[in-house]
């Protein structure tokens, strides 16, 4: 089979196209038809993410395809369509995966929307359903609301009856964000301003904060009385210190989402999880926006793309 590896940790240019083995049969075999980008994978390619095996490896952490061969009562069977969450091994034409990290995909969602499932929706179903604890007629500010992590935040807080306001860098970006159901879309620069006329002085009740870097200070101010900043991640680059009066005036809190660690450690979570969310999926609540398609063999092209921070909507890899 075709598949991607990492060879060294020089980038995504040290992404190669290989001929590997396929899996053996055992546990579910999944024929893949798309596998999602996610920034781990430009963390990867440079030694920098905390999951990182030895070289030479395989990754891509999320696929959807077709069951190739199930184990009995695994409660899936040849040729149904699945999304998966395997970890590693993503970026190729037939994956193996455990049974608890497989999901039956609506047939209302195609391949490639449901590659942008795993990582993002149940990410950000743990950071604001059980981390944040969303409630209905809340307001939630969401950074890099042009991207797959912050499209999915939107529309799940939407989903949830909360109001959405977007932080995203270009006008392309923040169009697609109130496609997603944004109220507002605003630039970065400046925004702690203009989201307190937005809230009337009040605040937001929630951030989502996958960016990281120097605006983290302004997520706080933008913070009303009781309101929660969500750590998902650090696409900026930078990892951000708190001052931590800033969060006793206001009885603010820093909160973080370390969803792999939850799961991982949580056996039977990510079904929970998928319980959860499979009927907002279903009736089209969670429509995740896949934002450009690359060819597996461009893999390259695709992390490249991300780690400038071009991504608009979810970067997708087509391997049929």
């Amino acid at each position: 089979m075709r598949a991607i590896q990492i060879s060294s940790h020089d980038g995504p240019s040290a992404l190669e196209v290989v001929d590997l083995p396929e899996p053996e049969p055992g546990a579910v075999v999944i024929d893949v038809h798309a596998s999602g980008v996610t920034f781990p994978e430009v963390l990867q390619t440079r030694g920098k993410y905390q999951i990182s095996p030895p070289l030479p490896f395989v990754p891509g952490s999320e696929v959807a395809g077709v069951v190739r061969s199930a184990p009995a009562g695994s409660g899936f069977a040849a040729g149904d369509r699945v999304c998966a969450f395997p970890g590693l091994g993503g970026f190729a034409e037939v994956v193996s995966a455990d049974p608890s990290v497989v999901f039956p995909l609506p047939d209302s969602m195609s391949f490639a929307q449901g590659a942008s499932i795993p990582m993002n929706v149940l990410t950000v179903h743990f950071a604001l359903a059980h981390r944040g604890r969303l409630q209905p007629g809340e307001t939630v500010l969401v950074h890099g609301a042009g991207g797959g992590i912050g499209i999915a935040a939107t529309q799940f807080a939407v989903a949830s009856g909360a109001r959405v306001i977007a932080v995203a860098s270009t006008d392309e970006k923040r169009a697609l964000a109130l496609k997603a159901g944004a109220s507002d879309a605003i630039a970065p620069e400046g925004f702690k301003d203009v989201v307190k006329e937005l809230t009337g002085g009040e605040g937001v009740d929630i951030v989502v904060d996958p960016v990281g870097g120097d605006r983290f200070t302004d997520s706080i101010r933008s913070l009303g009385q009781e309101g929660r900043i969500l750590v998902i991640g650090f696409t900026a680059g930078e990892i951000p210190t708190v001052k931590v009066n800033r969060l006793l005036l206001g009885n603010k809190s820093a909160i973080g989402v370390g969803w792999g660690e939850y799961w991982m450690s949580n056996p039977g979570y990510l079904q929970e999880q998928w319980a959860a969310v499979e009927p907002l999926l279903a009736a089209g609540k969670l429509d995740p926006i896949v934002g450009i398609e690359f060819p597996l063999e461009e893999a390259s092209r695709a992390l490249q793309l991300m780690d400038d921070r071009g991504a608009v909507g979810k970067i997708v890899l087509t391997t049929r």
